[in-house]
């Protein structure tokens, strides 16, 4: 089987989705670790410029944003499913979270870890990624709400677990647990469990399905260099089995150069010729002489598609 590849970091909290994502289906995986702060030239060669992470590489097929890790990640392994209980819930639940608890979350972490963050990673997220102030100082006028908007949310998933079970969404982990998993993943592993617990009031309900979610662990990995990856990307062809079936619902036909942006933040296009497209996703064709052909996947929630 060709390679599974994540590029990632170890406190990319997204990243930590889809790590244990591999260690719930099992799966043996290679790892390429970049940097917390672009550049990345390796991984823009692969991307087309796209600048979040994670991301994921199946040979010459590169999957952006979690929502189309997770898809691929399906076809590679159906069973155990991220999705027991239907996607439909799982993901309108993800994007929810991820939205609405990532400025509180890095909120209440800076007030804790702020001081420790390099000056390079501060500007960046301001000035390239987010948008506002990451800085302790930045940010501590509004630690008080984020502690609040950080409490109710977590009221929220003891609400759920109290009506689902041991999980979000029923007796099974499902991607929307991977998902609410993560910020206070992050919290916790940064700041200190005890700390983050008492300040954001979460019961032994939340802290034990923490346990439960984190217990899946990441599967198999192998460390791989960037290079690596990139000669891998060029040695492989596209998979059509990775190709979305349908048509794109807003009529941009097959072949037309489009881009393909974030439409929240990092909002860094990536330039390409569509070669797939359904509600759930569109994929984009890229090339260079170090990658030959590749297609980029995104999803369609989330991110905005446009003819150049």
């Amino acid at each position: 089987m060709t390679d599974i590849i994540l590029h990632h970091y170890d406190l990319s909290p997204f990243s930590e989705k889809v790590r244990l994502a591999m260690g719930h289906k099992g799966l043996d995986w290679r790892s390429v670790i970049v940097e917390s702060v672009p550049p990345r030239p390796m991984l823009d060669l692969l991307t087309g410029g796209y600048r979040r992470i994670p991301v994921l590489q199946i040979g010459a097929d590169v999957f952006c944003d979690t929502e189309v890790i997770f898809a691929a990640l399906e076809r590679v392994k159906a069973t155990p499913t991220l999705y027991p209980q239907g996607e439909g819930i799982a993901k309108a639940l993800s994007l929810w979270w991820d939205r609405a608890t990532w400025k509180p979350a890095i909120g209440v972490l800076v007030a804790h870890i702020g001081e420790h963050l390099p000056q390079e990673f501060i500007d960046d997220r301001r000035d390239h990624y987010l948008g506002y102030d990451v800085s302790k100082e930045g940010m501590a006028p509004m630690l008080p709400t984020y502690v609040q908007q950080l409490t109710a949310y977590g009221e929220w998933l003891s609400s759920m677990l109290s009506q689902n079970g041991p999980f979000l969404t029923g007796d099974s982990l499902s991607a929307a647990d991977l998902t609410c998993h993560h910020s206070l993943w992050l919290l916790r592993a940064n700041a200190g469990a005890d700390a983050i617990d008492a300040q954001l009031h979460l019961g032994s309900d939340v802290t034990d399905w923490m346990d439960r979610v984190a217990a899946v662990g990441h599967g198999s990995k192998t460390d791989m260099a960037s290079e690596e990856a990139v000669a891998a990307a060029k040695a492989a062809e596209p998979d059509p089995a990775h190709l979305p079936q349908g048509e794109d619902p807003s009529g941009i036909a097959m072949g037309t150069r489009v881009t393909v942006t974030p439409d929240d933040n990092a909002r860094v296009p990536v330039t390409g010729t569509m070669v797939a497209a359904n509600a759930q996703e569109v994929v984009v064709a890229i090339e260079t002489e170090e990658t030959g052909t590749l297609h980029v996947h995104f999803p369609r929630a989330g991110f905005e598609t446009l003819p150049v």
